[in-house]
């Protein structure tokens, strides 16, 4: 086995207790949560420095595929793009990022596109030794040290040293055999195990060789690899990304890599983690992870706090003031407003479920909805009538297409447009306009060299998204 480092980084997640920030179109992993830049961009620059510049591989759901692309492209790091054609949970996504460079059979450095580190030296540290026990053929996961009985976490319990031979790798490796896996347990359990001073959170995070995990999945869960293995042999390359086979893929059992693997092998290590560690799971994690007032108030956007303590108050679009409340959750958006006890965070999903069940909206997207052209935001809607505002990016351009049950109308509010209206070639400057009638085939394009900035006004007996015919598309949308 090689020990060159190759960064898989896992980018499936929804992140629904994030709600309402965090979205099925735009997940946690592509916000500013904790620094200036996303989740993801934290992440791929961290596995960068740790795995010596290694290109990553990230496996993305294929609907996010020209966000990944877009926020990576804005550090300066290239990826190996993986598409899944749906989630399988993340013994699927390792095993075919393992096929993917099964040859090499380089050590794995799983990473979870969403979580927060602090500490880059120490998380380096533990990369390098987390990699010399998985050269050795150790399948490697980081326990962090349990901070407090929380049962939201699954834990770890060491055993006996690794051993190298005859040699123990503890002295500098620091690596322990895993006892036992224990997911979620009570409170008291959790209070329990932590006072032995042999457990761990379970991170979420590995490493182990190629090879090595594609041998452990064929022993304990060969229909995954078979799948996996199908939907590679499948994959095709779409515009740079490796799109794995559907039909293949869809085929796939879904199971987390901890169960499918890491619960059953024999093989199991934990190395101690000695960074800062969140999963950036509830806004009660993000609380803890943010600069606080004197009265323990986390807050963003414009906000007055008075008498206000232990609160987290979280806003962009207007004022937010707050008299006389405590250990609040308060997160504002363009089109939801959460009140939430703070002890009650984690339980902000099943308010997503609901939402689910009311065949409601608010849980897929925001009112601005990114594509890989641009974005649009919904400005005003009533009955047969919808306003957008729809910004198209330099050299791009939104696909040739018609609709069957509305008309538009664009002004350009700024920028340069090439329109094609039917037969017709236009070009349209600031304050100019042009209408499209139903059934007209038509497309919008940047001619400029500034983002170009449209008012859409629809008109029809029917205007969701789903009224599109496409007739050409540089993004292969279907």
């Amino acid at each position: 086995m090689s020990q060159e480092i190759i960064p898989v980084i896992l980018c499936g997640g929804a992140g629904s207790r994030l709600w309402p920030v965090s979205r099925q179109m735009l997940p946690k992993q592509f916000l500013p949560l904790v620094t200036g830049r996303t989740l993801l961009q934290d992440t791929a620059l961290r596995a960068k420095e740790a795995a010596g510049g290694a290109t990553p591989i990230v496996v993305c759901n294929e609907a996010h595929r020209f966000l990944v692309n877009d926020q990576l492209a804005e550090i300066g790091i290239a990826a190996r793009i993986v598409l899944e054609p749906a989630g399988r949970n993340t013994a699927a996504a390792v095993a075919v990022a393992a096929l993917a460079c099964e040859k090499e059979d380089p050590v794995l450095l799983v990473l979870a596109s969403d979580h927060a580190i602090r500490g880059a030296e120490a998380f380096n540290r533990a990369v390098q030794r987390a990699a010399k026990v998985a050269a050795s053929g150790m399948l490697v996961t980081f326990g962090i040290a349990a901070a407090r009985p929380d049962s939201g976490f699954g834990y770890i319990e060491r055993g006996e040293p690794v051993q190298d031979g005859a040699n123990a790798v503890t002295s500098d490796a620091k690596a322990y055999k895993v006892a036992r896996f224990v997911e979620k347990p009570s409170a008291d359990q959790a209070r329990a195990m932590i006072a032995t001073g042999r457990v761990y959170w379970n991170s979420g995070m590995f490493a182990f060789g190629a090879k090595r995990v594609l041998e452990e999945l064929g022993r304990y869960r060969p229909d995954i690899l078979e799948a996996a293995r199908a939907s590679v042999a499948a994959a095709t390359d779409d515009l740079g990304f490796l799109r794995l086979g559907k039909e293949a893929f869809l085929a796939c059992p879904a199971e987390a890599i901890d169960r499918a693997v890491m619960e059953r092998t024999a093989h199991a290590a934990v190395i101690p983690a000695d960074f800062g560690w969140s999963d950036v799971g509830s806004w009660s994690a993000l609380w803890d992870l943010a600069e606080k007032d004197a009265s323990g108030n986390a807050a963003r956007g414009d906000v007055q706090l008075q008498d206000t303590r232990d609160s987290l108050v979280f806003g962009d679009r207007r004022l937010i003031a707050t008299l006389g409340v405590d250990n609040l959750v308060i997160v504002d958006t363009d089109d939801a407003l959460l009140v939430a006890d703070r002890s009650r965070s984690q339980d902000v999903r099943e308010v997503v479920e609901d939402l689910k069940r009311a065949n409601r909206s608010e849980h897929l997207s925001h009112r601005r909805v990114y594509r890989p052209w641009g974005y649009f935001e919904s400005v005003d809607a009533g009955e047969r009538y919808q306003v957008k505002r729809l910004m198209v990016k330099p050299g791009h351009a939104l696909s040739l297409q018609l609709h069957r049950k509305r008309a538009e109308h664009w002004v350009v509010v700024s920028g340069r447009a090439r329109v094609t209206r039917g037969e017709d070639t236009l070009y349209l400057e600031e304050n100019q306009s042009t209408f499209i009638p139903v059934g007209t085939k038509h497309r919008l394009e940047n001619a400029g060299e500034k983002p170009l900035l449209i008012i859409e006004v629809q008109s029809g007996s029917y205007l969701g998204e789903d009224d599109i015919e496409r007739f050409e598309d540089r993004y292969n949308r279907g």
